[in-house]
């Protein structure tokens, strides 16, 4: 083999084939079955797992032919039986290297094929996300009061989640639910989105229905986040039952959903409405008022964990917006008008 330009090495059994294996590249392995200390046969599936793109023909006696077929099946190009000669270990070393060339390229193939497809994919993740923005900010346009609401929500409930100890493909679903949890409010009426008095019993019902419609709407386009459609679907769920639209309690409330319900309330009240003719809750107020409903509007747990990282300056009210000074009475009547989700 060296006459036909390969260089070669020896080793005297398994073990230390291996050992050589594993200092330099080789593309091919030549090995007799029966060996001292470890066999052709668990040679080969050494080279299988430690060295893949190895390529190796056992070299075997005539009786044992029947374990060099099984061998096949279990990675092995080519076999030799014994006495063999050199032309036919030309022949199938060729036929070997050849072989392994064609099997790495396509490995090769299948990585690149694997890189294009997941660069593709985050293509349209990207695109998909950006039209599903567009659509948060045409909302935004129809409901100014809103604007950065989604935002800040969605910033809010990334904070709880990484204190948590939440992994990163659930923040991602959690942030991408905050972003558009709102969005089946598109399908509310401007003239009810903006209203300054307090609403109708219709009115409430219609803006309500907000939840279902943003579900429906977005449940084909997020089959890979079904975290983000439980926020849209259960964000204005209670934790005594009493809320919509499925009047889930407890546990029973997805967990992101509780969170997010939170972090809504929180925004809601520190941020000026049009039925607030522009007042806004001071936070430590805000704060009080999500204590008084824990255990019945709010998770209990989750609102001690937002206080917390309120507290600890982790979770702010962005530096621009300047907080108004109210009297408890208007206060307790923004308290009344947000209740169990009027945001």
């Amino acid at each position: 083999m060296t006459g036909e330009g390969f260089r070669c090495d020896e080793a005297p059994d398994g073990v230390q084939a291996l050992e050589k294996l594993a200092a330099a590249d080789y593309a091919l392995v030549l090995t007799d079955l029966r060996m001292p200390r470890m066999d052709g046969l668990e040679l080969l599936r050494n080279i299988g797992v430690k060295h893949p793109n190895v390529a190796v023909i056992l070299i075997t006696a005539v009786a044992e032919v029947e374990v060099a077929l099984n061998a096949l099946a279990m990675g092995a190009m080519d076999y030799l039986t014994k006495p063999f000669h050199i032309e036919e270990v030309r022949a199938r070393v060729a036929q070997a290297m050849e072989k392994r060339r064609l099997v790495s390229e396509n490995r090769s193939y299948q990585h690149e094929l694997e890189e294009r497809v997941a660069e593709q994919a985050g293509r349209i993740e990207q695109l998909f996300l950006g039209g599903v923005q567009a659509v948060v900010h045409a909302l935004e346009v129809k409901d100014p009061y809103t604007r950065g609401h989604s935002i800040r929500v969605s910033k809010f409930s990334c904070a709880m989640a990484r204190h948590l100890g939440l992994d990163e493909d659930t923040v991602r679903q959690i942030e991408l639910g905050g972003n558009v949890h709102d969005i089946g409010k598109i399908g509310v009426r401007e003239s009810i989105l903006n209203k300054e008095s307090a609403l109708t019993d219709a009115e409430y019902a219609h803006i309500m229905t907000h939840p279902v419609v943003g579900w429906q709407i977005l449940s084909p386009l997020l089959t890979d986040a079904p975290l983000a459609l439980n926020i849209v679907r259960s964000h204005h769920e209670r934790y005594d039952g009493q809320g919509v639209p499925d009047a889930l309690a407890g546990d029973m409330i997805p967990f992101e959903a509780r969170m997010a319900s939170v972090t809504d309330a929180f925004d809601a009240m520190t941020s000026g409405r049009a039925y607030r003719r522009g007042h806004r809750m001071t936070v430590t107020t805000a704060l009080s008022e999500l204590q008084k409903h824990r255990g019945t509007q709010f998770d209990p747990a989750m609102v001690t964990e937002f206080v917390k990282l309120v507290e600890d300056g982790t979770i702010t009210i962005p530096s621009t917006t300047e907080l108004d000074m109210i009297t408890p009475a208007v206060e307790h009547a923004v308290l009344q008008e947000t209740g169990p989700g009027r945001d």
